[in-house]
């Protein structure tokens, strides 16, 4: 099966870099992925994609060399599986609140001994059933990794036994839902955002593990690096494209160029 960029550069010690995909056309992916990126993250909590339309963008990205890291919704266990059937790498385990969620995480996303991961293999993870059973189950769980995600007080208050957690590869701190809850939305020079980081790169220190969270400038960027983040992600398909738009609206708009909306 398809080994894992991210995990062969966190086992070398070295910081990963992803960059969110919202679209659903495969080009996109292609790209993103020739372009060498270490892991596309691929949104199926807040986005429509169903897994037909998940799977083909993963076929798209296979050109490339990027991880895919999927994230389900809070609950979607038995999706977990599916993903990774598909040819994700990464499940990113969102709104994590303790370490019993974690370990359901764990039984559904890993083959025995680890977990209780049902066996399939026509999948292009397999591939096609085209590896030997035992070398497919032990690939499976060697090259795939789960990230669970802070985001709320209770997870942050459980983060080191969430980390603990055999087969949870990483913490990752969600900073938006965190300010949302705790009264600060997108405020990020709020304190209360900074502890809280602080709080999640412990916990995960403590129980040997790694972790990461979105970065907002090169600059922030260089202070999660200093402070050991091994994941970072940096803004989105759309998000880019809307600044750009942006961008031709203002230069426009200037040369006496109007918009009506």
């Amino acid at each position: 099966m398809r080994t894992s960029k991210a995990l062969a550069k966190w086992r070398a010690g070295v910081p990963v870099l992803g960059v969110t995909l919202h679209f659903n056309d495969p080009s996109v992916y292609e790209l993103t992925s020739l372009l060498g990126f270490d892991l596309i993250w691929m949104d199926l909590e807040h986005h429509a994609h169903s897994l037909e339309t998940a799977g083909n963008l993963m076929r798209a990205a296979r050109v490339g060399t990027s991880d895919i890291l999927a994230r389900p919704a809070k609950g979607e266990f038995t999706r977990t599986a599916r993903l990774l059937e598909a040819g994700a790498q990464g499940i990113l385990y969102p709104r994590c609140t303790s370490a019993d969620e974690a370990a359901e995480l764990v039984r559904h996303a890993k083959f025995a001994p680890l977990g209780q991961r049902g066996l399939d293999g026509a999948g292009p993870d397999m591939p096609y059933g085209l590896l030997n059973l035992k070398e497919y189950l032990a690939a499976a769980n060697r090259e795939t990794y789960l990230i669970v995600q802070i985001e709320d007080a209770e997870g942050l208050a459980n983060a080191e036994a969430i980390a603990r957690v055999e087969g949870v590869d990483m913490l990752f701190f969600g900073p938006g839902d965190y300010s949302v809850e705790m009264g600060f939305p997108g405020q990020f020079d709020d304190p209360r955002y900074q502890e809280a980081l602080d709080e999640v790169a412990r916990a995960a220190r403590a129980a040997g593990k790694w972790w990461g969270t979105p970065c907002f400038s090169t600059a922030h960027a260089q202070q999660l690096l200093d402070q050991g983040a091994m994941l970072i992600t940096r803004s989105s398909d759309i998000t880019l494209v809307r600044l750009a738009f942006q961008q031709i609206q203002k230069d426009f708009t200037a040369l006496g160029l109007g918009f009506g909306a």
